[in-house]
């Protein structure tokens, strides 16, 4: 008989022998072990009670050998093992996976093969499993126990988001488990540490745990441990967990569950990428930030809210649901506390805050009863099937019997469509409709809408209540320029939604021409578009610039753009433009009109080089003005843009895609957002410049980096993510030298700079790496070759935190190593990384020839 023996907390260290004589071996657990467990061929006796083992009820022991596990049926000593002996449960009759504390390396982590994705577009899955209503029971009430272990992840281990579970089923559930991925963390198991097992490496990769497409999923006092994109039951609907524990940086939780009595460790800033549906709740729960600065809950939109929780900070200057909020959500919250006080998520933002202390609404989420507490998990995860994993249905009913009060249907969520919308006076009209949810997605009937506009907005926009959920919009505005109006619709019991939408004035037709445009002689080195239009309003007409083949416009390439409503009259000569005859565009346009027909112009004679004015020794390029469209043709004097997927990124199976613009000039988002300049729009984007002239000697390339990334880490991923900055370039052959910035698997706050030099396209470093933490918004970077010397430096003048040492991690690159010279003079930037929230905005870009 194998037995383990219950032992007090206090007792530190203790070795339990268990034995079964007739197979003759022993086992033991070192530590606080203090259930009871005992094994007896054919049942196994788990606190006191019975457990008979057959199809239904595995056991699963690691210690056991493979030839002892062998000697008896129902018996196993790996997960892996025993899931390929399952059979369905039913919700009465569940198939139960009864699991002996150990470590159950779920995926080899000896096994040097790197793990592929087991499907296109997909992640490297350590084990699939396909199963209703299966249960993973450990046999510990500590979940620190049971663990169910991998540690791959994205470049560390795998080529892809390793998942250690892909599970599919409807009635999952879990109790008393670890479900680790240790890719970035050390493996401590205290029962036996033969057991420990150290990182793979300290930067954070990507280390998912499970994936679900099923439905009433359960997870109880259970632990997840990993860091990115943790993955707690992805995809699964109805969900509970219930007294767990989740460790993670960003893009981590389960968006579409509730979690009661929950504690949580956020090493970094957004939690979730979104939630879906009716998102996410929080009840009860114990949030420990450890952030500088902003935490917030999200990347993206969705629903969420949060009751009576408690976050506590050591450094966190503000909490918020998004970094900026949608104007149309609505976010819910009650008895929030930030280190003891109380807190309004998203103060800056408080009409995306919806507090429902005093709103019958927050009996969705709670309700008091005989001076108790009850979290109304029966109202939300009800459906259209009363689940009750909780098991307080019976509770809920006496309660409504008693008051005569609605408490287990109440919706949580309240939607308006359409929104984002544009209306013009005098023309247009909208139907707004509502719809409402019971958390879920189960849309319900609604109790009546109140629709309504802030005083502000009521010149703009007559609401006329349909009285059935639904409302007329209809456009007032008489003024000249088109208004943001936000309407929204409220609920008695404290539903509140809203829409965005743009009324327009009674459109005019575009202006026309008292004067047709031309373009006159070079002055100071500058074309200048003359034209007079019949309007009264400020001039906001779309012109572009084209160098073209002949006097007849042929050939065009589009080489400045007007933006934000301000025509680009003046153009600037360069010596890119001699040779070349000089077309603008112009569609006539004001503030109250949609833009007009196209008239073009070509000025009578190609560029000479007298009337060019510019330093041709620098260029210091108008990014506001310059054209962001595909233009993939190197020609001296051009910027050539396009999206191109270099050799030595292709193991991670990507394509460069070239159907869209891969450039644009605007405002980027998260450490760019409030900055102008230029932002890759694809995976790939790549910007080169090909100067006029034959040969050229020194040279020197300098921009300020805003990457959206702001820890440091600079990129989405470890998976050949890059930027490289090309100097004395041949931008045809594309020969040169380059400085690379990019994220490897050492630091998940730091990159590497190295010098490169280009071969026929292929580039390899010349020098050793230096891993720096300064790539972060405003950073100043600038590369130079003076003679046989290629340097580099980087620098960040604002503040930021890092643990680093800096003979590991420094602040201040400055890098230099011998090279052959050569004549190019082209420059280039190459980036590999994904774009919006892996993106870099360029700045301040200045080149200089010597």
């Amino acid at each position: 008989m194998f037995i383990n023996q219950s032992i007090k907390k206090q007792i530190t260290t203790l070795i339990i022998f268990l034995g079964i004589v007739q197979a003759g071996f022993s086992q033991s657990y070192q530590g606080d072990l203090y259930q009871d467990l005992e094994f007896n061929k054919t049942y196994i006796i788990y606190k006191g009670e019975k457990i008979d083992l057959g199809p239904m009820a595995l056991f699963i022991d690691g210690q056991l050998s493979n030839d002892e596990a062998a000697k008896y049926e129902f018996v196993y000593n790996s997960v892996n093992e025993a899931s390929k002996h399952l059979t369905y449960g039913t919700e009465e009759a569940p198939m139960v996976l009864y699991i002996a504390p150990w470590v159950y390396w779920i995926d080899d982590p000896d096994d040097p093969e790197i793990r592929l994705p087991d499907r296109v577009g997909g992640s490297p899955i350590g084990l699939e499993i396909n199963c209703e209503w299966l249960k993973f029971q450990g046999l510990s009430d500590n979940p620190e126990h049971v663990i169910l272990a991998s540690n791959r992840g994205q470049t560390m281990g795998s080529k892809g988001n390793f998942t250690m579970f892909r599970i599919n089923g409807d009635g999952i559930s879990a109790e008393n488990i670890t479900f680790g991925n240790y890719c970035n963390i050390d493996l401590v198991y205290p029962l036996n540490p033969k057991l420990n097992r150290e990182k793979r490496g300290s930067a954070i990769v990507q280390a998912q745990l499970v994936f679900s497409n099923g439905d009433k999923v359960v997870v109880r006092n259970s632990r997840f441990i990993s860091r990115l994109n943790l993955g707690p039951f992805w995809g699964s609907e109805r969900t509970l967990f219930d007294g767990c524990h989740f460790e993670m940086t960003d893009d981590a939780l389960n968006g579409s569950a509730v979690y009661l009595n929950c504690t949580f460790d956020f090493y970094s800033s957004k939690p979730f990428y979104r939630t879906d549906g009716t998102g996410s709740v929080f009840l009860n729960c114990d949030i420990t930030s450890y952030t500088r600065g902003n935490q917030y809950f999200a990347k993206a939109n969705g629903t969420i809210a949060v009751i009576d929780t408690r976050f506590s900070a050591e450094n966190l200057e503000y909490l918020g649901w998004r970094d900026i909020p949608a104007l149309e959500t609505r976010y819910y919250q009650s008895n929030v506390n930030l280190n003891g006080s109380p807190v309004l998520i998203s103060k800056n933002n408080p009409d995306a805050t919806v507090d429902i202390s005093k709103k019958p609404l927050l009996n969705a989420y709670r309700f008091d009863y005989n001076n108790a507490v009850i979290y109304n998990t029966f109202n939300l995860l009800r459906g259209n099937d009363n689940w009750d994993p909780m098991g307080i249905r019976p509770l809920v009913e006496q309660v409504e019997k008693e008051t005569g009060i609605d408490y287990s249907s109440i919706p949580t969520q309240l939607i308006i469509k359409p929104t984002q919308q544009k209306l013009e006076t005098g023309k247009d009209s909208l139907i707004l409709e509502t719809t409402v949810n019971r958390f879920g997605n189960f849309e319900v009937e609604s109790e009546a809408i109140n629709w309504q506009v802030s005083d502000e907005f009521m010149s703009f926009v007559k609401l006329q209540d349909n009285q059935d959920g639904k409302c007329l919009v209809i456009p007032t505005n008489n003024e000249n320029e088109t208004k943001e109006v936000i309407v929204t619709a409220s609920t008695l019991s404290g539903l509140e939604s809203a829409t965005v939408l743009y009324i327009a004035p009674s459109l005019l037709n575009p202006p026309t021409f008292k004067k047709h445009p031309t373009i006159s002689k070079p002055k100071e080195g500058k074309l200048h578009l003359d034209y007079d239009l019949d309007m009264t309003f400020e001039d906001q007409s779309i012109i572009s610039w084209y160098r073209c083949k002949n006097a007849n416009g042929d050939e065009p390439i589009e080489i400045a753009v007007s933006r934000f409503d301000s025509p680009l009259k003046t153009y600037q000569l360069s010596e890119g433009d001699i040779g070349y005859y000089i077309m603008a565009s112009i569609a006539p346009k004001h503030l109250r009109c949609i833009p007009g027909e196209v008239k073009s112009v070509v000025y009578k004679k190609a560029i000479s080089a007298k009337e060019v004015k510019v330093n041709s020794k620098i260029l210091i390029p108008n990014l506001e003005n310059m054209s962001g469209k595909y233009q993939p043709k190197i020609l001296p004097g051009f910027w050539s843009l396009d999206s191109y997927a270099p050799e030595d990124t292709k193991e991670f199976n990507w394509e460069a895609d070239n159907s869209q613009d891969p450039w644009y000039y605007g405002e980027g988002i998260n450490g760019a957002a409030g900055v102008k300049g230029f932002v890759q729009n694809t995976k790939g984007a790549r910007m080169r410049y090909t100067p006029v002239g034959n040969g050229f000697g020194d040279m020197k390339i300098s921009f300020v980096a805003l990457p959206s990334k702001t820890a440091g880490q600079g990129f989405s991923s470890a998976r050949m993510q890059y930027m490289d900055i090309g100097i004395k370039m041949d931008t045809k052959i594309v020969n040169g030298y380059a400085l690379r910035l990019i994220r490897t698997t050492k630091y998940s706050d730091a990159i590497d700079f190295v010098l490169m030099k280009y071969e026929n396209g292929a580039a390899s470093a010349i020098s050793q790496p230096v891993s720096a933490s300064c790539y972060r918004p405003n950073c100043k970077i600038s590369v130079e070759i003076k003679g046989n010397k290629l340097m580099a430096h980087a620098e960040n003048t604002e503040d930021y935190f890092t643990q680093h040492d800096t003979s590991e991690v420094v602040k201040v690159v400055d890098m230099e190593v011998e090279i052959t010279p050569n004549s190019y003079g082209g420059i280039s930037f190459q980036h590999t990384g994904t774009v919006r929230s892996g993106a870099t905005l360029i700045k301040d870009l200045k080149i200089e020839w010597f």
